[in-house]
């Protein structure tokens, strides 16, 4: 049944749980290396996606699929968590949590230049002024407001984050073929990822943390950034009326992280950066209004 005050509720919940995360992963990486920090998150976010589909008594879904079904989720989670976060927290190693952030949230206009050679979609004139008005804040944001000089901080970092929103926009593109439990489809998918996240961490590092405090923020990273916040959002959409007006929540994720990165990580945020994101959401907006003026 639709109800939209829950629906805003459950999407507010989603948001304000999204603007942690980005605090998290940096917080987490001062007690773990990015193998480990992948290896548990991973594993706690199995977890609850299998403790959830234990509650709804679906449990039973994960041995009604077939072989194409379990060879679909190989392929999707070494997408997704495996490839996708660990390039994003390599990402959030090499940059300050307040640059990585921004940069990953332009994974939206990467999945619409991505849709055309993918799913033959047409990029619109407004799709093509959201690119750029989105890269110029990345531009802004990589070269700490140097345009002229365009000197990067972090070149490999950089490049680690825009990465992560091609791996990312592939996963969702080769999702839209998947007819799955969405529940039950990313608990497939990060079962079969849980090998080779294990694997890289004995091979570059050790699986095992060195302290309890790296331990307890890769839960959370499990916990709220790849489990229940996605279950929270499918909901949101689910019971909304009114879809676009919980999907807009999403624009105030970001800034809000902003203030949790300044007050938990104790990063002084730049001027660039509130320029550069500022530059991002006003590219998705554009890029949205698009798209419901096209609808």
């Amino acid at each position: 049944m639709k109800n939209q005050r829950r629906a805003m509720a459950y999407g507010l919940v989603t948001v304000a749980l999204w603007s942690t995360v980005a605090s998290a992963f940096k917080l987490s990486l001062r007690h773990m290396d990015v193998a480990q920090l992948l290896f548990w998150s991973a594993l706690v976010s199995t977890m609850v996606m299998l403790a959830a589909l234990a509650i709804q008594g679906r449990l039973g879904l994960l041995l009604s699929y077939g072989r194409a079904e379990w060879l679909r989720a190989l392929g999707l989670g070494l997408l997704n968590p495996f490839v996708y976060y660990l390039i994003l927290f390599k990402a959030y190693d090499l940059l300050p949590a307040q640059e990585a952030q921004p940069l990953n949230y332009t994974w939206a206009i990467t999945l619409a230049l991505l849709s055309v050679p993918i799913l033959g979609q047409r990029l619109s004139w407004r799709d093509i002024a959201a690119t750029l008005v989105s890269w110029g804040g990345v531009l802004v944001i990589s070269t700490h407001g140097d345009l002229a000089g365009l000197h990067f901080a972090s070149p490999l970092g950089v490049a680690c984050a825009l990465a992560s929103t091609v791996i990312w926009s592939l996963y969702w593109l080769l999702s839209t073929r998947d007819h799955r439990d969405p529940v039950a489809g990313l608990a497939m998918n990060f079962l079969c990822s849980l090998p080779f996240c294990l694997a890289w961490a004995c091979l570059v590092s050790s699986p095992l943390p060195r302290s309890a405090a790296g331990l307890a923020g890769a839960a959370y990273v499990g916990l709220f950034e790849m489990g229940v916040t996605f279950i929270t959002w499918i909901t949101a959409l689910r019971l909304a009326e009114n879809t676009s007006r919980v999907g807009n929540l999403i624009f105030i994720s970001p800034f809000v992280s902003l203030l949790l990165i300044h007050f938990l990580v104790g990063e002084p945020i730049l001027s660039s950066t509130f320029a550069g994101l500022s530059c991002i959401v006003a590219g998705l907006i554009l890029q949205q209004t698009g798209r419901r003026a096209a609808a």
